[in-house]
C-alpha cells in the first residue's frame, strides 16, 4: 500500500484546517463571522440606568422647616414700654379751621439698642399734667390702614391727632352745643407697648366732643 498519497492527502486537510481558523481569527475586531463589529457590548435593560451616566440632581423643597433649606426672615420682636419715648406734640400744618388744636402730629422714638416693630392705632385720652392714670378717654375714629412698622433704634414711628374743632372767639364753643374741652397733656396708648403721656410743646389740647380721629403708626411723618 503506497502510504506517501495518504499522508499528503492528510497534510492538505490539516492545512484547510488551520487556514480557516486563522481565517475565522482574523475578522476585525476580533469578532466572529456572525458578529462582525466585534465582541457584543453589554445590554442595559430599558430604563435602567448606565453605570456611567449621570442622574439628574433632585431639587431641594425650599419649605420652611426643611434642613437644607433658606430659613424665613424674622420680624423684629414688637417694641415693649420701655424700648419707646413719645416726642412733644406740636400742631399739624394740615388741620380743620378753627380756633382749638384742630390737629396734632406725634411721634414715638425707639430708645432702644435693638430694631423693634409697632402696629396699629393710638388710643387717646385727655389728662392732666402729671395725671396720666386719672384721664378721660376719648371716641377714637382710624384713618388709614395699619401696617408693621419696623424701628431702628433712633427711628421714630408717627400718627397724626385730628379734633373735632373748637369755634368762635374767646373760650369758643362746639358745633354740637357742647362746651370746649382744654387738656394740658394727654395718654397715648401703643398697642403691645403701655401708654405714654405728652403734652402740646405750645398751648393745650382744646377740643369738642371728646372725639378725635386718629392715623395708623407710620415711618412717614404726617402734615
Amino acid at each position: 500500500m503506497d502510504y506517501s498519497n495518504v499522508r499528503r492527502a492528510m497534510t492538505v486537510a490539516a492545512t484547510a484546517v488551520v487556514a480557516g481558523v486563522l481565517v475565522v481569527g482574523c475578522q476585525p475586531g476580533g469578532g466572529t463571522g456572525s458578529d462582525p463589529g466585534g465582541a457584543a457590548s453589554p445590554v442595559i435593560p430599558t430604563g435602567k440606568a448606565s453605570p456611567h451616566t449621570t442622574e439628574p440632581t433632585a431639587k431641594v423643597p425650599t419649605h420652611p422647616g426643611v434642613p437644607g433649606t433658606a430659613k424665613p426672615k424674622h420680624a423684629a420682636p414688637k417694641c415693649g414700654v420701655s424700648d419707646l419715648k413719645v416726642t412733644p406734640a406740636h400742631q399739624a400744618a394740615k388741620r380743620p379751621e378753627g380756633t382749638g388744636l384742630g390737629a396734632a402730629v406725634v411721634g414715638f422714638t425707639n430708645t432702644s439698642a435693638h430694631p423693634c416693630s409697632v402696629k396699629g392705632f393710638v388710643t387717646v385720652a385727655g389728662a392732666g399734667n402729671g395725671a396720666p392714670d386719672h384721664n378721660t378717654p376719648l371716641t377714637v375714629t382710624h384713618t388709614g390702614t395699619a401696617s408693621t412698622v419696623v424701628l431702628a433704634p433712633g427711628a421714630r414711628a408717627w400718627t397724626k391727632l385730628t379734633f373735632v374743632q373748637v369755634q368762635g372767639e374767646g373760650p369758643g364753643g362746639c358745633d354740637s352745643g357742647a362746651e370746649p374741652i382744654a387738656y394740658p397733656t394727654v395718654v397715648l396708648g401703643v398697642p403691645g407697648a403701655g401708654r405714654h403721656q405728652t403734652a402740646l410743646d405750645d398751648g393745650v389740647f382744646a377740643e369738642c366732643d371728646n372725639k378725635v380721629k386718629v392715623s395708623a403708626l407710620s415711618a412717614t411723618k404726617p402734615v
